[in-house]
């Protein structure tokens, strides 16, 4: 299963200029790997909340980098990734809670 090509990740901070694209673009790679790990077979809950987690962590380190450019991960960003990630493990019948999917966020 993939996909749709036409998916919209990360919308509302897509949509604000407080985050610069080029970070947008770096938090979207990251959820990217998610969905090309779920596009490429079936695999365990522990598995794909393995690979949440490490996309959450790759985020969280993004963090100085928002910081050094007058933006933060924060309310908004917050929202917008959580819903990014619901919808895709509501695509891919994932069933992982959104707050358990990025329960290794520090922001």
């Amino acid at each position: 299963m993939k996909l749709d090509s036409n998916f919209i990740y990360l919308k509302d901070m897509y949509s604000d200029s407080y985050y610069p694209t080029f970070l947008v673009d770096k938090v979207k790679n990251q959820i990217v790997q998610v969905v090309t790990f779920l596009e490429s077979g079936t695999h365990t809950n522990d598995a794909i909340q393995a690979k949440l987690d490490e996309m959450t962590i790759a985020i969280n380190e993004l963090q100085e980098e928002f910081d050094q450019n007058d933006s933060e991960i924060e309310t908004v960003a917050r929202e917008s990734i959580a819903s990014t990630v619901e919808e895709i493990l509501k695509f891919f019948d994932v069933d992982i809670d959104t707050e358990t999917a990025i329960q290794e966020r520090d922001w």
